[in-house]
């Protein structure tokens, strides 16, 4: 390598929209690879890491405020090798040096990440996210930040080595806290990961904590499922009282549909105006859920909002879905979504603005600087009381003013799409899409869902392994574990509102392929990356849930409900033994770990399965799911399947059995005595 040629920015030929928005900038961005690693390895010039998102407002203001700055680009090139990673096409990356970060500050980490590395080891010795050109509001310049990490690499030896083995040393004791585990496991941490998610329970606004405050759909989750089980009043209050303040609040666009990613406020009025198709694919599933156990009609409003949302914003006309939504337009956080009171009042006509008013009730009509974001104060039931017209009625009406604005809203310039599709998070949007298909028994959302199956199928499964990602008609990135479980996790909720054999043998080849090239055969869990994955520094078996469920926690269940659909003790094998791995984490902070409680909540009272054979018996499908909801896997076989469990095999048509564990009753042809079996192992679902 000649490292006499100076290095130009190489960003322009790449697909991602977020390395796109750097291609123009006077910094020599390259891209992750070998031969950045090498050119800093042999000039021995410290790698400045920069990780984020296209729809990441702090991503922008650094890139117009610090990496156009031809100052600091001046200073970069010469003394660093500038790396520019995408953190949705490499998640292995960014959760390698979140944690350094982590390890190095103390504190949760961010976008834009901003790690500085050693070039002969790749372990980072400094880490911050956002940093101005020059020092500004109380937080230090980038200008300033390089002149020290320079010194400090240069001069000050023994300093940066032990920085360096912080790290190194904080990723070993990772793996040793998580290895040192008590495998015989108990289901006491269900129950006390509850209380301490309601002790976190906001009893005002819902949700947890305080600003900024993010809806948490796998808390969510794991409130909806644990009050199936007991029926606790606490435990359904703050689910529903969650999930009605949020569909009220500002994070929910109520003129466009979707949720924004998180609320800057505790009483939801502000968000950050960023919106991810991962973050909607979960609410759109809790909000349907929770349809099933209250009939509220704002939660199956609120579902199809977000999906009709998704499909005006994230569609891209070949079934894949695209990935966010940016949160700014011409230069403004939220410009797109914000309002002059006078101008709604010009648009409305006298018994629409009434209506708007008595939904907004205290709220302030310039709650965002000089402008308004929509937050309800009441909902539509209150209001249609308050001004004397009947639910119809004003609900007739508020679609109407909504029309109005959101076509008034379509006329300005859009928000940046990012056009990326990506795998899991398209996994995730099936799930949703088939949850809400069977609950609220909607053929437009299976078919949705069916598509998007077939999308991922077809576009994204190469030679027995997925791909994490596809833009332009092509997949790149070899695909990582949340891919694998969170796609398994979708078919199985696919296969139970109608089963098609081409949907139960991808679940099994996803299967094989999770098991040959992410699982740990020494001491359980499953890997990020696969086994043949380039190496890095760190290879990480994530445990604890953020905003999306921990793969490993998905991973688990699938492969719980698939052992017992499957009749295969492998897949149950491999589910236990990474509840094995992550016991020390479950048991010492089961609040943090819900994905895998879940997992372990089915490992010890598994859901009973029914299986229906035959066309005449595809009917009583429905008649389950009503009055049992998820307390009832239910999978109905037609009589054309040529692909299907082995419990199915022993049955005739017109016949339906039901498993209870690893146990099978002998086989029903009346509808009354099987719904009468099913009653007499579980609760029916409160409605």
């Amino acid at each position: 390598m000649d490292s006499m040629t100076a290095l130009t920015n190489q960003l322009g030929s790449e697909t991602s929209p977020y390395l796109l928005q750097h291609s123009q900038q006077p910094v020599a961005w390259q891209t992750w690879g070998q031969q950045a690693l090498d050119r800093a390895r042999i000039e021995d010039k410290p790698i400045l890491l920069s990780i984020g998102y296209s729809a990441c407002h702090w991503c922008h203001m650094m890139s117009a405020d610090t990496f156009s700055n031809h100052t600091i680009a001046e200073t970069l090139n010469d003394g660093f090798i500038c790396i520019k990673v995408d953190r949705e096409e490499r998640p292995d990356l960014d959760d390698i040096y979140q944690t350094a970060h982590q390890l190095l500050t103390g504190q949760p980490g961010g976008w834009p990440l901003t790690v500085f590395l050693c070039p002969q080891t790749q372990l980072p010795f400094i880490a911050g996210t956002y940093f101005p050109a020059e020092e500004s509001h109380g937080r230090v310049g980038l200008k300033d930040v390089l002149a020290k990490v320079s010194y400090f690499y240069r001069q000050q030896h023994v300093e940066f080595r032990s920085l360096r083995e912080k790290v190194r040393q904080g990723y070993e004791k990772l793996e040793v806290l998580a290895s040192e585990k008590d495998t015989l496991l108990n289901p006491a941490p269900i129950d006390v990961a509850l209380h301490h998610l309601l002790r976190l329970a906001d009893d005002v606004h819902g949700g947890f904590g305080g600003a900024p405050k993010f809806p948490m759909p796998v808390n969510l989750n794991y409130l909806q499922r644990s009050y199936e089980q007991a029926a606790d009043p606490a435990t359904g209050r703050h689910l529903l009282l969650s999930l009605m303040k949020m569909a009220q609040g500002g994070v929910h666009d109520h003129v466009g549909g979707g949720f924004y990613r998180y609320a800057t406020d505790v009483h939801w009025e502000i968000p950050h105006f960023e919106k991810m198709l991962c973050d909607n694919a979960l609410l759109m599933a809790n909000y349907a859920e929770a349809w099933s156990i209250s009939g509220e009609p704002l939660f199956k409003r609120t579902a199809a909002d977000i999906f009709k949302f998704v499909q005006r914003a994230f569609a891209n006309g070949k079934q894949g879905l695209y990935s966010s939504v940016d949160a700014d337009s011409e230069g403004c956080e939220g410009g797109y979504y914000l309002w002059r009171f006078e101008d709604i009042e010009a648009l409305l006509n006298d018994g629409e603005l009434t209506l708007l008013t008595c939904l907004l009730g205290q709220t302030d009509k310039h709650n965002f600087g000089e402008y308004l974001h929509l937050h309800f104060d009441k909902t539509l039931v209150e209001t249609a009381a308050e001004c004397g017209l009947s639910y119809d009625q004003a609900l007739a009406q508020f679609l109407t003013l909504r029309e109005k604005l959101l076509q008034v809203r379509l006329q300005r310039p859009q928000p940046h799409i990012d056009n990326k599709v990506l795998c899991g998070w398209n996994a995730l949007w099936v799930r949703a899409l088939a949850i809400a298909a069977r609950v609220f028994n909607d053929q437009e959302y299976l078919t949705h869902a069916q598509q998007g199956m077939d999308f991922i199928r077809q576009h994204l499964w190469r030679k027995r392994r997925l791909m994490a990602t596809w833009q332009q008609g092509s997949a790149k990135h070899t695909g990582y574990l949340d891919d694998y479980a969170y796609t398994m996790d979708a078919l199985l909720e696919l296969l139970q509102v109608q089963w098609r054999d081409e949907d139960y043998q991808f679940l099994i080849n996803l299967a094989e392929s999770l098991s040959n090239n992410f699982y740990d055969q020494q001491q359980g869990g499953f890997f990020f990356t696969a086994h043949d994955h380039e190496p890095l520094i760190h290879r990480s078996k994530p445990l604890v849930d953020s905003v999306l469920p921990s793969g490993n926690g998905v991973a688990a269940r699938a492969l719980l409900r698939l052992g017992h659909l499957a009749a295969e003790p492998r897949y149950l094998a491999m589910a236990e033994a990474t509840l094995g791995y992550a016991w020390m984490g479950i048991s010492s902070i089961p609040e943090n770990h819900v994905s895998l409680l879940l997992a372990l909540q089915e490992f010890f009272d598994a859901p009973v399965q029914v299986f229906l054979l035959g066309d005449d018996v595809l009917a009583w499908r429905q008649l389950i799911q009503d009055q049992f909801g998820s307390r009832v896997h239910c999978y109905a076989v037609p009589s054309n399947a040529e692909f299907y469990p082995p419990e199915i095999m022993s049955m005739d048509m017109g016949q339906a059995v039901m498993c209870v564990q690893d146990r099978c009753l002998p086989p029903y042809q009346n509808v009354a005595e099987l719904m009468q079996a099913i009653a007499d192992q579980v609760k029916p679902a409160e409605g």
